[in-house]
């Protein structure tokens, strides 16, 4: 596994109030990886910050903000001193070049990492829609606009519990994939018209009635029928990170319940906005889609290595 690389600096300050310098003589940050690709995440160490208002913020080459992530507690260095964590994922329509992560307190930035966005490409895809499909997208609904705002008030929230921080597995033994990560989508329409969508996840080609589990532990934050996503399953694993499990058979969890990694959450199928029987499985990291194999090769919060660092000084 290609090594990662972790940046570690004292932080600077050009004219700080005096809480920031008093804060600043105690904190360091480090972040891993330095040179993600769009869609991957990055998790962000720091230690020695006292209280709960820091928040890391991807920031691209024009200082542009990108996306943002809160601060949770993780642990404890050598020393005693508090170490916190916060992940955060380069959104899949970055582009690649310099950008930096900035730490802010309730008084502003305190200090930045520089990293670099790594270029990337993704398959680009036309799909037909019959009138049904076409229907589901297209249709004024104010049932669909409630479950939108219900979804979002699930992936923007940042709890504090740290169920399990991988690295994740997949959720079906097959590996036959329909879809990938960040496919540039062109649906067509029955009427001739069409739309573009970006992929937020990776669709596996199984048969109905095969089981679904649990990527990694985590509590379940919906269990219920949607209009587009069909019979859907949405886990939160930690702080502002949730997988999601869409257009399934049948679900076999209720919300509120807390599981562990391979539990069997229910069973794929074709339910909602489907051309087939398929599982969609999507990772959010701070409300941005995660690319799912990146949760699966590595950690995506990795205590040990992060207190190696920090232990070391």
């Amino acid at each position: 596994m290609k090594i990662l690389l972790w940046a570690l600096f004292f932080l600077s300050l050009g004219f700080p109030s005096y809480p920031q310098i008093k804060e600043a003589l105690q904190i360091r940050i480090a972040a891993i990886p330095n040179n993600p690709r769009p869609g991957e995440p990055v998790t962000i160490g720091l230690v020695g910050g006292e209280g709960n208002q820091f928040q890391a913020v991807l920031l691209n080459a024009q200082g542009q903000r990108l996306t943002k992530a809160a601060f949770f507690n993780l642990t404890a260095d050598k020393d005693g001193r508090p170490v916190k964590a916060a992940v955060l994922a380069v959104p899949c329509t970055a582009r690649g070049g310099p950008a930096q992560i900035q730490v802010e307190n309730g008084f502003g930035s305190i200090g930045n990492i520089a990293l670099t966005i790594s270029s990337r490409q993704f398959i680009s895809e036309e799909i037909p829609l019959d009138q049904r499909n076409t229907e589901l997208r297209t249709a004024a609904d104010p049932q669909k606009t409630a479950e939108s705002n219900m979804l979002w008030g699930i992936l923007n929230r940042t709890g504090a519990e740290v169920y399990g921080g991988g690295p994740f597995v997949p959720p079906v033994t097959s590996t036959r994939r329909t879809s990938f990560f960040g496919d540039r989508r062109i649906f067509r329409y029955v009427d001739g018209s069409s739309a573009a969508s970006i992929h937020a996840g990776i669709d596996y080609g199984v048969p109905t009635g095969t089981r679904v589990h649990a990527c990694a532990p985590g509590r379940v934050a919906l269990a219920r029928s949607r209009i587009v996503t069909g019979n859907s399953v949405i886990l939160e694993h930690l702080p502002g990170v949730y997988s999601l499990y869409y257009h399934l058979d049948q679900i076999h969890v209720q919300e509120g319940a807390v599981v562990q990694a391979g539990a069997v959450l229910g069973e794929s199928g074709a339910t909602g906005l489907a051309t087939g029987p398929h599982l969609h499985w999507e990772i959010r990291v701070s409300g941005e889609n995660t690319d799912p194999d990146a949760l699966i090769a590595r950690p995506i919060l990795d205590k040990e290595a992060i207190l190696s660092i920090f232990n070391s000084f």
